[in-house]
């Protein structure tokens, strides 16, 4: 026996109990930066979703995170899950230890502001949607709320704090966001990326969400 095989071993016991236990997801893997879903999906297999594996404890406001129980011998971190629960993506799947899973509520898409660097008198140069250059599209994304948000800096009666959000999502190979690139949701929603940290379970992002 060696780490090789005890994985292995690992996975397919998972799977076992998937099978009693389970729902049938489909696994989907990018093959490009649009649309990862869009794809013919690789198997349809059994899988559950805990918050440990007593199933003594339901998920919680605010929690994106599961562990994942499914045959995992032919998966790899940024997978997607697609079935009864919802979506899901693979994390992370760290040498003898449980899945790591984020359970997404969104669809989004990360774009960069392409601006008229020209000299002299050029045309309005503030961001607008014509200027927006697509990054990654279709992709599912975790974005629940993150801070309080801040005061605007007219401070007028009415005003509301803007709400910041924390955003969870996979990498792709040979895209790196960062700060100030832009995502937008399936709800029409606008976020204005602040932090991107790419990890080695993904991107994590803080972002303020902006008026469309």
């Amino acid at each position: 026996m060696d780490g090789t095989k005890l994985q292995a071993k690992i996975y397919k016991g998972y799977g076992q109990a998937a099978k009693r236990i389970g729902f049938d997801y489909q696994q989907f893997r990018a093959t490009s930066a649009s649309n990862p879903l869009s794809s013919t999906a690789l198997q349809t297999l059994p899988a559950s979703f805990t918050t440990n594996f007593s199933y003594s404890a339901p998920n919680k406001y605010g929690q994106a995170t599961w562990l994942g129980l499914f045959d995992a011998r032919t998966f790899t971190p940024g997978d997607f899950l697609v079935g009864r629960q919802g979506t899901f993506f693979i994390a992370a799947m760290q040498d003898t230890l449980p899945i790591y899973c984020v359970q997404t509520n969104r669809i989004v898409s990360v774009l960069r502001d392409q601006q008229d660097q020209s000299v002299g008198l050029g045309a309005y140069s503030g961001g607008t949607r014509a200027t927006e250059a697509p990054l990654m599209q279709g992709w599912p994304a975790s974005i629940l709320q993150g801070t309080k948000g801040e005061t605007n800096d007219a401070k007028l009666p009415l005003d509301v704090k803007t709400p910041w959000w924390a955003i969870l999502m996979p990498a792709y190979p040979g895209i790196i966001l960062r700060t100030s690139d832009i995502i937008r949701d399936e709800l029409g929603r606008k976020y204005i990326i602040s932090s991107a940290e790419l990890t080695d379970m993904g991107w994590r992002i803080t972002a303020m969400q902006a008026q469309v």
